[in-house]
């Protein structure tokens, strides 16, 4: 049983791994609902981000701002955007985001001259305060473990890919399957393969 077990997370393991490097809402969604639920207190601790890039709007756009990922201090304390670096991260407030200009103009912000000037613009929505809690939801049939905003009509959903990585699914009102923003968060300090725009 252990062995089939190793199996199946390296099987999953290997298919985040190519999502990354490019697929389509269909396949992440298809993925999405292949893997098994997360269990809340699966989720404390503090992870790592990243979008996969599926032709949403959203993708790549949190890697301009520098976005380093989430941390769930407990089922009521949600930091859900973490960025900056190794010692010297700040959480941002998400409802003083202008999501919806990232949205709209995110073409401009990629430029090389606008995000610099992007990035110092965080410091001003910076935030000590959770702005979200981790409730066990149902999504597509499956309970799992989903971070609520507080201010925003948003839930991020997640699934296990294993003990250290999950896979997330931005549900934002409005939003219709398979056009969902997806990202995979790996726990920090563990010990995981790179990230293909990581990797030397």
């Amino acid at each position: 049983m252990a062995a089939l077990l190793g199996e199946i997370a390296n099987s999953r393991a290997s298919t985040i791994a190519t999502l990354e490097r490019g697929a389509t809402a269909e396949e992440a969604l298809c993925f999405f609902d292949s893997l098994p639920p997360m269990a809340a207190t699966g989720m404390i601790g503090s992870w790592r981000g990243g979008g996969l890039r599926t032709g949403h709007p959203l993708d790549g756009m949190l890697e301009v701002f520098g976005w380093r990922g989430k941390r769930f201090d407990g089922p009521e304390a949600v930091h859900p955007l973490i960025f900056g670096k190794p010692g010297a991260l700040f959480s941002v407030n998400p409802s003083l985001a202008p999501l919806g200009l990232v949205l709209r103009y995110g073409r401009f912000i990629r430029y090389p001259a606008v995000a610099p000037i992007a990035r110092l613009a965080l410091g001003f929505l910076r935030t000590d305060k959770p702005k979200a809690r981790l409730r066990m939801t149902e999504f597509r049939g499956v309970t799992t473990a989903t971070m609520v905003y507080d201010s925003l009509p948003i839930n991020d959903v997640f699934r296990s890919v294993d003990a250290d990585t999950a896979l997330g699914l931005m549900d934002r009102r409005g939003d219709e399957a398979p056009g969902y923003f997806y990202f995979v968060l790996r726990r920090e300090g563990a010990a995981t393969v790179p990230r293909p725009d990581e990797a030397a």
